[in-house]
């Protein structure tokens, strides 16, 4: 029998797997309507990480077809995000990329830039991976420890 703090937890990784929910946004919700904090920070770094990866190793196919997305709509075929994220990494390089891109300009995006600007596919998963749970745990941890509920 399905419980309901498995449905939520499942809720959890759905929420991190997609683009612009990042798990550091995903683990506070989840926490704040009582999922279990351990629990919930794995699901929501696992769900992330999947879409991590995803755009790493297909940054060039997604990168054109928001492009071409963005033209059918009658936009720009400029990627904002992913030019800031171009941008950061001009700056900051792979490890400031990694560092930042949960906060600043999500993770996917962060993978797709990296690997745009020339990082390996796996190199710049796992940094922005082990950056992006860092991000949950510390998240996590503040949240638990000042009992942070609604």
């Amino acid at each position: 029998m399905i419980d309901i703090e498995s449905l939520g937890l499942f809720g959890v990784f759905i929420a991190g797997a997609i683009p612009w929910m990042e798990a550091i946004a995903v683990v506070p919700a989840g926490i704040l309507v009582g999922l279990d904090p351990v629990a919930t920070l794995i699901a929501a770094v696992v769900g992330n990480s999947i879409t991590i990866v995803l755009f790493a190793y297909f940054a060039a196919n997604i990168r054109e077809r928001l492009i071409n997305r963005r033209v059918k709509q009658g936009k720009s075929a400029e990627l904002p995000k992913l030019e800031k994220a171009l941008k950061a990494f001009d700056k900051y390089g792979v490890y400031g990329l990694a560092a930042l891109g949960p906060i600043l300009i999500g993770t996917q995006f962060a993978a797709a830039a990296a690997v745009t600007a020339g990082v390996k596919p796996l190199r710049a998963s796992i940094l922005i991976i082990a950056s992006l749970t860092v991000w949950a745990i510390a998240i996590a941890v503040a949240m638990v420890a000042f009992d942070v509920t609604i």
